[in-house]
């Protein structure tokens, strides 16, 4: 029970930094957590997991002590990790639960800090290259490093995470000579530009990405369907693959398929974030991208895709991907036919991603924003998958 005799005072509040509590969830771990944001952006985006628990109260009606109606669902013993936007409020109430007898530590910078986890893993893939994968647990962003005999290629970087592509690289004993976007995205802001002027490497987009009317100022090259690029002994092959966006490009290396939007492995992709009107069309060509160059590959071949959402399920090396053998297996929306899968995908949208528009403005190279605001434009989740309901058996 809580100890109401404990004063004020009696005991720093404890900060849990993101990474900690990241592996506690990743552990089994019971975590109880209290969301003190308001319902409107607890609805959007929060913690989840098989193993946390989570109520959502805003900090203002915890002003002036512990309501009531929100005693009984706290838990008498056992930690309870108090979040919100920053790390402020959550300071505030940790304090406050503390003072009422509670034994309470808030989630250092809050959901911020959260959206700063980064985490790496190589696919266990027989390529000529070493593959890793980046994954961000906030908002379900994948990015990928190939390296091979001293050369190195980064897929769909994050702008925020460049310091971490180029570490890696160097560990690697490589050199990036290649930064590749596989289409404008529109729930990051990319790292295309930013880390090919930092290391010196080639930026590179897909030739229909670039009609979308890039307006960079800096040099970078465009691929089209067929191209190839040579990063050590590894080659990365181009194949135009339009549905989400009319430049949806995926790229393969040996038995990898980086399909970027297209494919995912819980999801296939929304068609409607680049031109909402069109959103039937391309779901068409999306179905025609998939069954033409995608889902006609050997059953082994392993997608890695740009996204990972809540029905994900890690593969056996720990990251995000799953062999199209298992895809076509579990996932119906793939062998529906044409009008099927068009009529089902383009029925139930998700919600935009937030700031979409300033995003893809950042990205086409029309709007510029410093590292903080960028940054704060990509809090949320991803929302660039369809519906994940009734796509898998």
């Amino acid at each position: 029970m809580p100890d109401p005799n404990r004063t004020s005072g009696e005991g720093a509040v404890e900060a849990v930094a993101p990474a900690e509590l990241k592996e506690r969830i990743d552990a089994g771990e019971y975590v109880f957590v209290l969301d003190a944001r308001s319902e409107n952006d607890f609805q959007e985006w929060h913690l989840d997991g098989e193993n946390v628990e989570i109520v959502n109260y805003p900090y203002f009606q915890l002003l002036e002590g512990v309501p009531d109606d929100l005693r009984p669902e706290l838990p008498d013993d056992g930690e309870i990790t108090v979040l919100c936007a920053k790390g402020g409020s959550s300071e505030m109430v940790a304090e406050t639960l503390k003072e009422a007898g509670y034994d309470a530590t808030h989630l250092d910078r809050g959901m911020k800090g959260w959206a700063g986890l980064y985490e790496y893993a190589e696919l266990d893939v027989d390529a000529d290259a070493t593959v890793a994968q980046y994954r961000r647990p906030s908002s379900g962003c994948l990015a990928y490093l190939v390296a091979s005999a001293g050369e190195a290629a980064v897929i769909d970087p994050l702008r925020a995470f460049t310091s971490e592509y180029k570490q890696d690289a160097r560990t690697l004993g490589a050199d990036l000579t290649y930064v590749l976007d596989t289409h404008v995205h529109a729930d990051h802001v990319s790292g295309l530009r930013t880390l090919a002027a930092d290391t010196g490497a080639t930026a590179v987009l897909p030739a229909h990405a670039a009609d979308r009317g890039v307006a960079y100022d800096s040099d970078y090259e465009t691929v089209g369907h067929g191209d190839s690029l040579t990063v050590g002994d590894a080659e990365i092959e181009v194949l135009h693959t339009p549905g989400h966006t009319t430049g949806m490009t995926t790229y393969r290396v040996s038995d990898v398929l980086f399909t970027g939007d297209g494919l995912f492995t819980d999801s296939v992709a929304r068609p409607d974030l680049e031109d909402p009107d069109a959103a039937r069309d391309a779901a068409g060509t999306l179905y025609d991208s998939l069954h033409d160059s995608v889902l006609s590959n050997p059953d082994d071949t392993v997608v890695a895709p740009a996204h990972f959402g809540d029905g994900a399920t890690p593969a056996a090396d720990g990251t995000y991907t799953a062999t199209l053998g298992d895809l076509n297996a579990s996932m119906g929306a793939l062998s529906m036919d044409r009008d099927e899968f068009v009529e089902f995908v383009a029925a139930d949208m998700p919600p935009r991603p937030a700031n979409y528009e300033a995003i893809i403005a950042a990205n086409l190279g029309r709007e510029s924003f410093d590292d903080e605001t960028a940054f704060e434009l990509e809090l949320g989740p991803n929302n660039c998958a369809a519906s994940e309901e009734a796509l898998t058996d």
